[in-house]
């Protein structure tokens, strides 16, 4: 690790942001630094805005993209080389407001159906019917399921929160019969190691990776052409099916370990509830606007 790379990741450690973050803002100042062949404190404002432009103009970067790239290289200069440059003081990457792709519940059962293995099988149901991140997923340990209470702990979620979410009973069936197959005494999904027999006792979970392709290839099975679908669509569909079957918003936005009502409330418009109605009245109003032209 370079000097500047360990700077920035004891910083960012101290300043007590999570692991990926810590990795991506170091990243940040890593590619800058590559930019312009030379060490951070050889860097000054102009090259920064130099460099921001090439990223905008000539990459094309995404504004999520561009967004960690600011953040990171304005917390390395800021509070690591004490240098606050004007430019921070206005730079902006902008949002994007993409809705996610929603699948209906028959298709996220067709998709389940296409889905062969037995360990990938029962992680994408968990994750569908517990509303979890993919990393959540992975680390999900025989200590946080609580069959007494019918709940899941959820340790160190985005932005290193806990939380409890609700777990349903056929899930807890599906993870039972998924767990005896290995016996694994810590975790839910253990890492299957290279020849698939290191289940039973390896000390590490699955990899994030290992589910990706598999649901990937499920979706193209199931005849899914929906833009956009991956994992965590699962989630965004969780979320999307308690509110249409009625379930108060604010039990969702604790279930889903969102910050902000608002953030949950982005999922109405992602519902059909009311809709039906919407759309007869819709008929209704218009029928007859205008006229026929004869030929």
């Amino acid at each position: 690790m370079s000097d500047y790379s360990e700077k920035s990741m004891r910083a960012l450690q101290l300043a007590g942001l999570s692991e990926k973050t810590q990795e991506a803002y170091t990243r940040a100042v890593t590619q800058l630094v590559k930019f312009h062949d030379k060490q951070p404190d050889k860097i000054f404002e102009e090259d920064v805005e130099d460099y921001f432009l090439h990223c905008t103009n000539d990459l094309k970067w995404a504004k999520a993209t561009l967004r960690v790239s600011h953040y990171g290289i304005r917390f390395y200069f800021q509070k690591v080389l004490k240098r606050d440059y004007h430019l921070f003081s206005y730079l902006k990457a902008g949002t994007e407001r993409k809705l996610p792709c929603i699948l209906s519940r028959e298709e996220v059962t067709q998709i389940l159906h296409h889905v062969t293995t037995h360990h990938n099988y029962a992680f994408f149901h968990l994750v569908y019917s517990c509303g979890l991140r993919l990393s959540e997923g992975v680390n999900i340990q025989i200590s946080d399921i609580d069959k007494t209470r019918m709940m899941i702990h959820v340790h160190r979620g985005k932005g290193a929160k806990d939380r409890y979410v609700p777990l349903p009973e056929e899930t807890l069936h599906v993870l039972r019969n998924f767990w005896v197959t290995h016996r694994n005494p810590t975790f839910i999904f253990p890492a299957r190691g290279r020849g698939n027999n290191e289940a039973s006792t390896t000390d590490k979970p699955m990899p994030v990776s290992t589910p990706q392709g598999v649901f990937r290839k499920a979706r193209y099975a199931a005849g899914i052409k929906k833009r956009r679908v991956t994992v965590h669509t699962l989630r965004h569909c969780y979320a999307t099916h308690l509110l249409e079957a009625g379930v108060n918003p604010r039990a969702v936005q604790v279930y889903m370990g969102h910050k902000s009502l608002e953030t949950t409330m982005a999922y109405f418009h992602l519902t059909h509830k009311g809709s039906e109605k919407a759309n007869q009245i819709i008929n209704q109003v218009m029928k007859g606007v205008g006229y026929e032209q004869n030929h």
